[in-house]
């Protein structure tokens, strides 16, 4: 914008100079207002309530009713592995599917898992399997069963599959599976895989196989 002479000369009047700094501020400032109400005192205890209403909300089940409630979780997925199971050993042997009769053992057999898992797994709330046993073996001792257990269904499995009848197969293969699936799953990685290589051993010794024998 072209400014005219007048205006020139009246901005060369004008003297330029620095801000007076040593002057105390005529206002109160932004930060002396907050403090005078307070605000800083009611912004931490806001702060304060909501850290404490977080941990009241993480803290609604007590130890006892989260062991529980896990057990129903694992006890579900091992029924709907048993249901499967049960479904896929009598559509190979081609028997008729009772759907009612399938239903009620699923629904036995996660009552049993429920049980098994309730005392066998291992939860924060219940640390020790074996009362009177020292904390540092309930861990090792649990371990121990479930190896035993891998082993020992793993192999029956595979004994029942080549050498009983099908009604034997039918009724036994599905809890078996299942047992032998959760006892893998509770193992440590090294165990797991060492009981699956025993596995392994007792089927190539045993001269057994995979074909269905019927």
């Amino acid at each position: 914008m072209v400014r005219t002479r007048k205006e020139r000369k009246a901005a060369n009047e004008i003297k330029l100079a620095q801000p007076d700094r040593t002057a105390a501020p005529s206002e109160e400032t932004l930060l002396k207002l907050a403090e005078d109400r307070n605000l800083f005192e009611e912004a931490e205890r806001q702060k304060r309530k909501q850290a404490k209403d977080k941990d009241e909300d993480e803290v609604l089940l007590s130890p006892t009713a989260d062991r529980i409630m896990d057990a129903i979780l694992w006890s579900m997925s091992l029924a709907m592995l048993h249901f499967t199971l049960d479904v896929l050993v009598q559509h190979q042997y081609a028997i008729s599917i009772i759907w009612p009769q399938i239903i009620i053992r699923t629904v036995r057999a996660c009552a049993v898992f429920l049980l098994l898992i309730y005392v066998l797994h291992p939860h924060k709330a219940a640390p020790k399997l074996l009362p009177g046993l020292p904390l540092r073996f309930q861990d090792p001792l649990r371990q121990a069963i479930f190896f035993v257990a891998s082993i020992s269904s793993g192999c029956y499995l595979i004994h029942i599959s080549n050498k009983y009848s099908y009604l034997a197969v039918m009724k036994q293969s599905p809890p078996l599976g299942c047992i032998w699936v959760w006892s893998v799953i509770e193992l440590n990685l090294s165990l797991a895989v060492l009981s699956l290589v025993v596995t392994g051993g007792f089927f190539h010794q045993g001269g057994y196989t995979i074909k269905a024998p019927y």
